[in-house]
Parts: structure tokens; C-alpha cells; sequence
């Protein structure tokens, strides 16, 4: 996404800008969650099992990681436990699907390895039957280099809801100079550039999980997420992408491979048939949700091709893909539950300017798939279908109409189905100041709201009379210092199938178990470094390192044969402290065993490498 806001309001004499951050942050690591040092998460719930995931730090050959799920802080009463063997080919991930649990019940569980635990996390399984009221965090769209996480401390510290549906570009692959108007240069990703190979997405994801607020929101409940175009490069497809070249980047086959393969052992999504290529699946709440995940992004997305002519409006163009279209309507037509939600990336509703739509990525440039999904539901009479969007930084409620000229903008007649598009976590969106919702109206009378220029997230609450949608926004991203603000609420009611302007905004529930105890943070100045990968091993060309300086200097790498002579060698100077990666180029060795090593200070670590021919 991205690039097409600019030229939607330009009519309108907007332009990009830029912010100033207050406060210098790189990520953190805390000696305290050693060897554990990326926390814990959980995800894709189901009434008798959930993901659980952590990663070990080690430079180890492979590694068995205990887990432990209990229904009690003090793991008096485990419910089931095991081990996990990873290693390098996982990246030292750790997955499990813990099953053997109960419908619509809290969990607290945690991950061991030679004595020592893990930080725990706290999660839920998803109901059977009998479910009157769930509550979501919906979000997208977290930029690092635009800002702190807030919403995501924000709704972790609130406790107040049963899962979190992330609705992608959870980390952006870019490098530090591209992209989000509001880059803050204390804030820069590791790897410092584009991310393109497999190790690179993984240091991304390495990176990410670093945070602390993403670590917070991750310990404390479940996510169900899917992946957006940056998980892989901007405005991507399942054959090619906006941000890349094959001459320049690689086979795009490859990087797809690569940002899958990475998302599968970085996520705590569950594996669908053991592929890394699906992510399109239900997550069933009882009897009054089916949350729909769909991937309008790289399962069978045809390249962009404007919003108008021949090409796009071709009735066998497609978004989907042929497979996961005919899926899509059948878990529509199948679900018996009183509300269908759909996971989806990119906006559904008309967005134009003059009649003209504006941005091909989203589904006004696939108008004649849109045209047969919203046919579906009002040839089959399928109610209370909601679609919840990410993808373009800012935050819109709109009815979905099959026809727009039958459409009744005062009444929500001739509305087939609703849209929530949450505003980004941190992601720029290239706007001023709010255009007013009554200039957006003229040209597109079914979007009821629109604000164009807050970060946060939204609030989805569900019953069986209506689902409400609060958009809550964080005073700052620039600071830590934040307060957040419900500043708008749109209901559905049953059977409506369109938006009306809430009575009020939602209130906290206040029946949630405690959260899962935090780690104040601790840090050991005793050590100097703490090596947290070096990878791929086996190499063939390059190795990387990323480690976390605990206060500036200097840093050593050496490479040495097995007999102890020194092959390579490479010193970098650091001025802050922080998580940094290094690069090695090794192409000029000869194929064998080496012995990789880092020195900071008073700590060195060593592992051996083998080199392939």
C-alpha cells in the first residue's frame, strides 16, 4: 500500500510530512528472559487447543524446550506439558499446538530449558456453545521506525479483551530510508536495509519481537493474524511485488518462500495441511462467531493493473484465487453461527474521488471479485456478515452495497455487509490534518466515518444483538508518555447489515482473569553483548550475527579453521547501546568447518559454522 493517498487528496492541497520523535529507543533485550529473550505468544484458538510459541537463544546444535500449560499462575493445576526439540532450521523457534483443553477457558503456560522458565503467558480457548458476549483488538500496520507500539501496551495493560486479530504488516521489510513519512532515525530496524533473504526476514522478526509492548501484548493473549503485502515487499502478488526486481532482488518465488517460510516459525499460527503457503482458515466462536481469515495478499492475487479498462474489470480477474474463492463461499453459505467476521487485508468499499477509484491495490482494483463476494451473500440471504480491514493507516466505517446506485445512503438500504478498517499501529499515513467526513461522503455516500490521520487501534465488541466497533486513538506515538481516547463508535445491528452511530462507547468489562505476572525489566551490566543469532549455518557466502550491546564499543569477529588459524576478521564501533546485525563475507573460504566468533567487552561467544561448497 501506500503510495496512493497523496494523489487521493490532492484535490485537496494535502501532502506528506514529516515528525519529529522525542525519545531514542532501539529495541531491548532483558538478561532477566534469558535464554527466552523474545518472550512468548499464542494464537489461533480453538475450544480445545491453542498455539503456543517461544524462540531459545542458543548456539547450541539443537535444543529441547519443556512447555507447561496450566490453569493457575503458580502451575499448581497442569493441565498437559511436553518438550520440543529446535534447532537452526527452525531458527530455534519453538511451536506447539497444546491440546486436551477446555471450551472458553484461560490459560497461563510457559516454556523451560535446563532449569531455567521462560516468562509466562496468558491465553484463551475459544467456546463451544452458550457465548453471549467477545470482545477483539483489531489491528495493522506496525512500523518500528515510525514510532512506539503504544496501542499495543495499550490494550494489553487494559485487559479487556479475548484475542487480538492482527490484520497484517506486522513489520515493514523495508530499509531505513523508505517509505513512512515520519521515519524517526532513533528508531531504525535491524538489518539495517531492505529485507530479502531468508536470514534477513528473520533477523526482522528477531528484531520485532524485541520490543517490549509487542512482547507485552503478545504474553497476554491470543493472536489471529494474517499476513499483509510487508511481511514480504509493498504491494505484493502472488507473482511479483511493487518493491521488487528480479534482476535486482532475486527470484521473487524465492523472497515469497523466504517471508512465508520465516512468518510460519516467527508466528503463532497454526500450520494448515503442514504448508507455509496457506493462511486462509476459520476460527469458530461458538454460536455467535466464525472469524473468517482470507489472504487477498500472495495465494492468488493477479498483479495490479489500475483501477479501470479491460483488464480490471475482467470477470475472470481475481483477488482470491480460484480455490480460495469457492472456499470463501462456502464458509459463508456454511456458517451457522449469528455473526460471519471476515479477516481481511485491504478495503473492500469503493474509495473514489470524481468517480474515479484511487487505489489499485485494494479491492476497487479487483471490482468484478468484489461484485461476485457481495453477490454470494445477497443471493444466498446471508446476514451479519462483518469485514474487518487493515492495510491503509487510517480508519473508515463503511456499508458495502452490491450496487451503489442502489444504495440509500440516509437509510443503509441496498447495504449487503459492513467494513471496519482499523487506523494503523504507527505507519505513517501521509495525511495532515482530517478531511472532513462530509467532503469523503460526497463522492462515496456509504462510508459513515473516516479520520485520516490517528494511530491506534480498534475495539470490536460482539453479542448477539449487535457488534460495536470503537475506534481508540494514543495522544502520541512519539513518546511513552501516552493517554488513549474512544473517539467514535459504529454498531451493526442484527439482521441491518449496515452502520448506525452508536449510543455510546463501549465500557470495560472487568471480568477477565489477571494478567499473566510482568517481568520488571533487569538489566545485567555484568555482560557486555548478548549474541542472539548467527546464521545460516551452513553458509555458502555471507554468515550474519545479531547481538545486543548492553553499553557502547567496540566488537570483534573472528573466524578461525579448526586448527586455530585466523581466517577472517572484522572490528565495528558502536556509539549507543542496543540490537545491532552484522554481515560477514566469507565467499573466499574454502568449503569446511570454522569457528565463528564474537567479542564485546568481556564476553565472547563462539560457535562452529560449516561453509558448503
Amino acid at each position: 500500500m501506500k503510495k496512493f493517498l497523496p494523489l487521493l487528496f490532492a484535490t485537496f492541497a494535502f501532502g506528506a510530512h514529516a515528525q519529529e520523535y522525542l525519545e531514542p529507543s532501539r529495541a531491548d533485550v532483558d538478561n532477566a528472559l534469558a535464554p527466552f529473550y523474545h518472550g512468548v505468544a499464542s494464537g489461533d484458538p480453538l475450544s480445545d487447543r491453542v498455539i503456543l510459541w517461544t524462540r531459545i537463544t542458543s548456539q547450541n546444535a539443537s535444543e529441547t524446550v519443556g512447555w507447561q500449560i496450566a490453569t493457575d499462575t503458580t502451575f499448581g493445576t497442569i493441565i498437559n506439558s511436553g518438550t520440543v526439540t529446535t534447532d537452526a532450521s527452525k531458527d530455534y523457534t519453538v511451536k506447539v499446538d497444546a491440546t486436551g483443553l477446555q471450551p472458553n477457558t484461560w490459560y497461563y503456560y510457559r516454556f523451560s530449558n535446563n532449569g531455567v522458565y521462560s516468562i509466562q503467558g496468558r491465553t484463551r480457548t475459544a467456546p463451544v456453545s452458550g457465548v453471549t458476549n467477545l470482545r477483539f483488538a483489531v489491528v495493522a500496520c506496525s512500523n518500528y521506525q515510525s514510532g512506539y507500539f503504544n496501542a499495543y501496551r495499550d490494550i494489553a495493560l487494559k485487559n479487556d479483551v479475548d484475542a487480538v486479530i492482527h490484520l497484517g504488516d506486522y513489520y515493514y521489510e523495508y530499509g531505513p530510508d523508505d517509505f513512512d513519512p515520519g521515519i524517526d532515525s532513533s528508531r531504525i530496524q535491524e538489518p539495517y536495509k531492505e529485507v530479502m533473504t531468508l536470514e534477513e526476514y528473520r533477523l526482522r522478526h528477531s528484531f520485532y519481537k524485541l520490543d517490549p509492548d509487542l512482547r507485552l501484548v503478545h504474553q497476554q493473549y491470543p493472536f489471529i493474524a494474517v499476513w499483509d503485502d510487508h511481511e514480504s515487499a509493498n504491494d505484493s502478488w502472488s507473482g511479483g511485488a511493487q518493491n521488487h526486481t528480479d534482476s535486482v532482488e532475486g527470484y521473487w518465488e524465492d523472497r515469497k518462500s523466504f517471508s512465508r517460510q520465516s512468518y510460519f516459525e516467527w508466528m503463532p499460527i497454526r500450520d494448515i495441511h503442514n504448508s507455509v503457503d496457506t493462511i486462509h482458515r476459520v476460527i469458530p466462536y461458538g454460536n455467535l462467531v466464525d472469524l473468517i481469515m482470507i489472504d487477498t495478499r500472495l495465494e492468488g492475487r493477479e498483479k495490479q493493473s489500475g483501477t479501470s479498462g479491460a483488464t480490471v474489470t475482467d470477470t475472470n480477474r481475481t483477488m482470491l484465487g480460484i480455490t480460495q474463492l469457492e472456499w470463501f463461499k462456502q464458509q459463508l453459505s456454511n456458517s451457522t453461527a449469528k455473526w460471519k467476521i471476515i479477516g481481511n487485508q485491504v478495503m473492500v468499499s469503493p474509495l473514489k474521488v470524481a468517480g474515479v477509484a484511487v487505489n489499485q491495490d485494494q479491492w476497487d482494483g479487483y471490482p468484478a471479485e468484489r461484485t461476485k463476494v457481495l453477490s454470494h451473500i445477497k443471493n444466498n440471504n446471508i446476514n451479519n456478515v462483518v469485514v474487518l480491514t487493515g492495510d491503509i493507516h487510517t480508519s473508515w466505517a463503511n456499508d458495502l452495497p452490491l450496487d451503489l446506485n442502489s444504495y440509500t445512503a440516509s437509510t443503509g438500504a441496498g447495504s449487503v455487509a459492513v467494513e471496519y478498517v482499523c487506523t494503523s499501529i504507527t505507519s505513517g499515513s501521509f495525511i495532515t490534518f482530517t478531511v472532513p467526513v462530509s467532503i469523503i461522503q460526497a463522492f462515496n455516500p456509504n462510508i459513515k466515518y473516516a479520520e485520516l490521520s490517528k494511530r491506534g487501534y480498534l475495539l470490536l465488541d460482539i453479542t448477539n444483538q449487535k457488534v460495536q466497533g470503537d475506534w481508540i486513538y494514543m495522544s502520541t506515538i512519539t513518546s511513552k508518555n501516552f493517554t488513549a481516547n474512544t473517539a467514535a463508535s459504529w454498531c451493526d445491528l442484527d439482521g441491518a447489515n449496515h452502520l448506525t452511530q452508536c449510543s455510546s462507547p463501549l465500557t470495560p468489562r472487568g471480568t477477565l482473569p489477571a494478567l499473566a505476572p510482568v517481568i520488571s525489566s533487569v538489566k545485567d551490566m555484568k555482560s557486555d553483548m548478548v549474541m542472539i543469532s548467527c546464521f545460516p549455518n551452513p553458509f555458502t557466502e555471507t554468515v550474519r550475527i545479531q547481538y545486543y550491546l548492553f553499553k557502547p564499543g567496540k566488537v570483534e569477529m573472528n573466524v578461525t579453521s579448526l586448527d586455530g588459524k585466523k581466517v577472517y576478521s572484522k572490528t565495528e564501533t558502536a556509539t549507543s547501546s542496543g540490537l545491532f546485525d552484522a554481515e560477514l563475507s566469507l565467499q573466499q573460504l574454502a568449503a569446511g568447518t570454522y569457528m565463528v566468533s564474537i567479542t564485546a567487552g568481556n564476553k565472547t561467544y563462539t560457535q562452529q559454522m560449516v561453509k558448503g561448497r
